[in-house]
């Protein structure tokens, strides 16, 4: 009988301590990440793993290096975040707009990307570093 590696073998596991002083098992699946909005008056955030966060976030800086222009304009987003993302990612992603959007505007409030002032409709482009 052939030795075969058990499948959470390959799983990137960590732990951590929580207030209590007991420990969490989490995974790359399970990690959350906060993302918040620029829009004044909305002080709470939206929690999303942090795979589908790192993917479509990738997925946006990609388009946006790759563009001649230097931008994109915001409503060609979804479709061109889409192009980048694996059936795979697609299938496991849920709502793709819901997605580029909260993740777009966490990139807003990080300072990775801005939009492009006095310009209809909404562009996009990297924020200087």
């Amino acid at each position: 009988m052939a030795y075969q590696q058990a499948p959470f073998v390959n799983l990137i596991v960590f732990c951590y301590m929580n207030a209590l002083g007991g420990y969490h098992m989490q995974t790359k699946e399970t990690e959350k990440i906060t993302c918040y909005t620029p829009t004044k008056g909305r002080d709470g955030g939206t929690s999303i793993p942090r795979w589908k966060y790192d993917c479509v976030r990738r997925a946006i800086l990609t388009i946006l290096e790759e563009s001649e222009s230097g931008y994109i304009a915001f409503k060609d987003l979804p479709a061109a975040v889409e192009m980048q993302l694996s059936t795979n990612q697609l299938a496991k992603l849920g709502s793709l707009g819901w997605h580029v959007t909260t993740v777009k505007l966490n990139m807003e409030v990080e300072g990775e990307i801005i939009r492009v002032a006095g310009v209809k409709p909404q562009r996009l482009m990297k924020a200087p570093e």
